[in-house]
């Protein structure tokens, strides 16, 4: 069988799950505010029909995985205190 990848009409055989905005609003965590934020700088990708907005929820998992924290991205939200000893962290275990 033939890859499909380029062929438009390639999703008529899939199904499609479209949410509306307040249940793609709570699978994300955010506000309708932030989603409608989101949609609007082209951050998600929404549709609309009518007076209708939907999202297909690929688009909003897509969306989900484009914003993971790369490890190691995140130091500046804990930095060092001054007068700490290097190597001080704690580790869980028992002494």
């Amino acid at each position: 069988m033939a890859d499909d990848g380029d062929d438009p009409g390639r999703q008529v055989n899939e199904q499609i799950r479209w949410m509306s905005t307040k249940e793609a609003a709570e699978h994300l965590g955010v506000t309708l505010r932030s989603l409608y934020r989101f949609i609007d700088e082209g951050m998600v990708t929404a549709y609309k029909f009518g007076r209708v907005i939907r999202l297909q929820q690929g688009d909003v998992d897509r969306f989900i995985e484009s914003c993971r924290i790369a490890p190691g991205s995140l130091e500046h939200l804990y930095p060092e205190l001054k007068g700490s000893r290097a190597g001080a962290h704690v580790t869980g275990g028992a002494e």
